[in-house]
């Protein structure tokens, strides 16, 4: 058995990493960890963007801001799995999350995913997406979904 753990170094992510952590030491599976790599706009400011006004500040991230943030974040995931005497692979993915966690999964063969929840507000939800959400609907293997 062989689990795939989808985290972004969101506070949810870490409690996927830390709920797989544990099933993986009572079940004796094994754990992937990946991070998709998908530039995007990032909005900063209000908490559920309104009209025209998108919070205090736009930008879009480049490709080597986001690898080396999607390296740091696989380093402290792959440090929290051994602090618990497990091992395991990381990966970097590229494009859009739900699209590269799902392809990863079914190549890999892993037998499911566990991924964080946001709880995001519908409208933000709306305009960004739910990574989990998306999983649940396209991914091969079982999800589940950390709050």
């Amino acid at each position: 058995m062989e689990y795939l753990v989808a985290v972004d170094g969101s506070e949810s992510s870490t409690h996927a990493l830390e709920h797989a952590i544990e099933f993986a030491s009572q079940a004796g599976a094994a754990l992937r960890v990946a991070y998709a790599v998908e530039p995007r706009i990032l909005v900063e400011g209000e908490e559920e963007p309104t009209n025209a006004a998108v919070g205090e500040r736009i930008y879009t991230e480049n490709i080597e801001v986001a690898e080396n943030r999607g390296e740091e974040v696989l380093a402290d995931a792959r440090a929290q799995v051994e602090a618990a005497g497990l091992s395991a692979e990381t990966e970097l993915l590229y494009g859009d999350p739900v699209d590269s966690i799902a392809e990863y999964a079914e190549g890999e063969g892993v037998t499911g995913i566990i991924v964080g929840h946001r709880g995001l507000s519908s409208q933000v939800e709306r305009m960004v997406g739910s990574v989990a959400k998306g999983l649940v609907e396209n991914a091969t293997v079982p999800v589940t979904v950390v709050k």
